[in-house]
């Protein structure tokens, strides 16, 4: 609605999953390198966990996108609140590409198919990744067990998958209270909020992929922006959004300071998160 006013070529704040948006934070970057070397070192586990909005499901995205071809299949779980027959006849069904059958919610069956695909898949020398997305969803612990059992398919004495447990910082206590699972975990990450110096550099790596030829933010306006987000990615994305969008309804020539305030109280205050 407003691109052609403020000469961009596309929304530049929408809250996607594009690689090409992506700002390589400090905390995410060191996020990717970690998870990176635990899939190409086949380590059996790793955590990513951060404040809901702070770019989680970006650096898994991005992960996929920089490990080589060896790395297959890369599962990407999005919606873990299953029973635990449901979920490894998920994991079954994703992972082979075929259908269970009449028994597919079969618990016994479904580990059979699992464990045979993973021996067939590193025979081919080739490493599943298993990534749980909003992991701090599954409340139950039998759940949690089951993910942490398929750990123990092994070849060579090494793990046939990577299982890569991401969600918000309520999955901490979680795994404090399975020792058992918590240990299997190689590798742990924290996406934290942007500093005020990388919100400057977020949004203008993100005005740059959307074609800005002409500044659009006042200098002065990017550490309110900062103060009013808490440096987190979605809030930014949204108050930039909500921003650009009511600019360009008032015909303003660039977004100050005072126009990000008042669209925060008038807007995003009433919008839930």
């Amino acid at each position: 609605m407003y691109e052609s006013y403020w000469q961009l070529q596309q929304k530049p704040f929408e809250n996607s999953a594009d690689p090409r948006f992506y700002y390589p934070g400090e905390s995410h970057q060191a996020a990717l390198l970690k998870l990176r070397y635990a899939v190409e070192n086949r380590l059996g586990g790793a955590l990513l966990a951060g404040v809901s909005g702070s770019g989680k499901t970006l650096v898994v995205n991005m992960l996929r996108d920089v490990l080589g071809e060896q790395c297959a299949p890369f599962l990407h779980l999005v919606f873990p609140q299953m029973s635990t027959p449901e979920l490894l006849a998920y994991l079954a069904g994703e992972l082979s590409g075929a259908d269970g059958g009449p028994q597919q919610h079969d618990t016994a069956q479904s580990i059979r198919r699992i464990g045979r695909f993973l021996r067939e898949n590193t025979r081919s020398r080739r490493h599943a990744v298993v990534v749980v997305d909003e992991a701090h969803l599954i409340e139950s612990a039998e759940t949690l067990e089951a993910l942490r059992l398929l750990l123990n398919f092994e070849a060579g004495g090494r793990p046939n998958l990577t299982l890569l447990l991401a969600g918000q910082t309520g999955l901490l206590p979680t795994l404090d209270r399975m020792p058992q699972l918590e240990e299997r975990l190689g590798v742990k990450c924290l996406t934290r909020p942007f500093s005020e110096q990388e919100t400057a550099a977020y949004v203008s790596h993100r005005l740059k992929v959307a074609g800005a030829v002409r500044e659009i933010f006042e200098p002065d306006a990017l550490p309110v922006l900062h103060a009013l987000t808490n440096g987190v990615p979605r809030r930014i994305n949204r108050l930039c959004d909500l921003s650009l969008l009511i600019g360009f309804a008032e015909e303003r020539s660039t977004i100050t300071a005072a126009h990000f305030e008042s669209v925060s109280q008038e807007l995003v205050a009433v919008v839930p998160e």
